[in-house]
């Protein structure tokens, strides 16, 4: 069984950065993509972007393009979301998951997923 908790959010001033952290455990945790999904207040889930174990990444929402980065640490069994800029926008529970698939699958497949952490953006 997979597990994964997510740390590292809280209030943030517009046009700073924040990293959050995905601790994963299980089985060949290492050999799963790992996806970053955020939920704005009264919005969807939406994809974010998916780092695959090989370290690609695939981005799901263009307008994160170049703000956004994920990497990863194998040994620590980590996977990270770098967040450059934020906006009030960017505003949301910020969640990590898997489909374990070594590739980043379609944001429907992804099945097993953090508790979520939140990010708020405001001066």
């Amino acid at each position: 069984q997979v597990q994964l908790v997510e740390s590292g959010g809280g209030l943030v001033q517009p046009g700073g950065s924040v990293r959050l952290s995905c601790a994963a455990s299980g089985a060949k945790v290492d050999l799963y993509a790992i996806g970053w999904f955020r939920q704005a207040p009264g919005m969807e889930r939406e994809g974010v972007l998916c780092i695959s174990s090989s370290e690609d990444s695939t981005y799901y929402t263009d307008s994160v393009k170049g703000l956004f980065t994920a990497s990863k640490d194998n040994a620590k069994k980590t996977v990270y979301l770098q967040i450059h800029s934020l906006k009030p926008e960017d505003t949301a529970v910020y969640y990590c998951a898997t489909g374990q698939t070594s590739w980043c699958p379609p944001p429907r497949a992804f099945r097993y997923w953090g508790q979520g952490t939140q990010v708020s953006v405001s001066s």
